[in-house]
């Protein structure tokens, strides 16, 4: 099998797309209601799927990197995004509670092992829930692995990625005057948490317009126009948990806790040109945690959808399957 296969081949390893066969909002508390869907097979191997961002939501492709007939797929939208409610809302929304939420996921649908598969945020999402409860965790698959560390966010919000990018960076930095610039976190989180709709709408569409354009390594730099209600949803989590740094109690507070992950198989499929995420963080991962298997995938960037990344992943889950 060719390892680095062409993005027609690639889309040829993906699994057709499943229906659902079970669909709920669940109460989590403090206000909120997460949606929850299952697909695939029902007495199959549990697997967790969670999404980036912060706010991006679920889709129904990320149900495609699986066998239907030996998965039990469990999809949710984090707080604040997605179908889950209420939407875009900060309140009462950290790491810890969607900690708090998967466990909550997983007692509810009476599953005492899963793999937690997540990408991105997704990856740094499921990294933390495994520290926290690695009994609970059989293996971990990540995708562009983020750590929210201070080097990744200086990177990306401070001019870093903006070398490579400087067209995209002057369209994202122009909208906010001079004096401004020296903090450009808290200069989108005063405009996406205004409450003028329209304000927070226009500045949240060129938050993710910035992070789109970098997102695959065949990207022209355009970003395109997210709809206003997903951008908003997108913008403004992005925006606060990074802000917050995450809400970790210090930098680098994942690879410090990395031992917890020592009884968990996982493997990391990583871009070698993630301009979003750099491979460096993914690789300080891998030196901390043995029982980790990382793969770099060349031609490849951050998104999911990247031909190289998409074809590893599905190679993945059913290596594990045939385990």
């Amino acid at each position: 099998m060719d390892k680095f296969p062409s993005q027609k081949r690639a889309v040829q390893y993906l699994y057709p797309p499943l229906d659902p066969f079970d669909q709920r909002m669940i109460d989590v508390g403090d206000g909120h209601r997460v949606y929850v869907e299952q697909s695939g097979q029902p007495k199959g191997i549990p697997v967790i799927v969670l999404h980036g961002g912060p706010g991006g939501g679920c889709s129904p492709a990320m149900r495609r990197y699986f066998d239907p007939n030996v998965y039990r797929v469990i999809l949710f939208d984090q707080r604040g995004c997605g179908r889950s409610r209420p939407h875009a809302s900060v309140k009462d929304n950290t790491t810890w509670h969607l900690v708090a939420d998967i466990e909550l996921i997983r007692e509810t649908l009476g599953i005492d092992q899963f793999i937690v598969f997540g990408g991105s945020w997704g990856a740094t999402l499921a990294l933390i829930y495994a520290i926290s409860h690695p009994e609970h965790v059989s293996h971990l698959v990540l995708r562009s692995v983020f750590l929210v560390t201070k080097v990744e966010l200086d990177w990306f919000y401070d001019g870093g990625a903006a070398q490579f990018w400087p067209e995209p960076w002057s369209r994202f930095v122009d909208l906010i005057p001079e004096d401004e610039r020296e903090d450009l976190m808290a200069a989108y989180h005063r405009r996406l948490f205004s409450g003028d709709l329209r304000i927070e709408t226009k500045y949240a569409r060129a938050w993710c317009a910035w992070e789109n354009a970098l997102a695959s390594v065949y990207s022209s730099g355009i970003g395109g126009e997210a709809p206003g209600d997903y951008a908003r949803a997108f913008a403004r989590l992005e925006n606060h948990y990074f802000g917050n740094a995450g809400f970790l109690e210090y930098d680098g507070w994942i690879v410090k806790n990395a031992d917890r992950l020592e009884n968990i198989p996982g493997v990391i499929v990583h871009g070698r040109y993630d301009m979003i995420c750099p491979p460096q963080r993914a690789w300080e991962l891998a030196q901390a945690w043995p029982n980790c298997d990382l793969r770099m995938i060349r031609n490849a960037g951050h998104a999911l959808s990247e031909p190289g990344i998409s074809a590893e992943l599905v190679r993945v889950m059913d290596q594990i399957a045939e385990q």
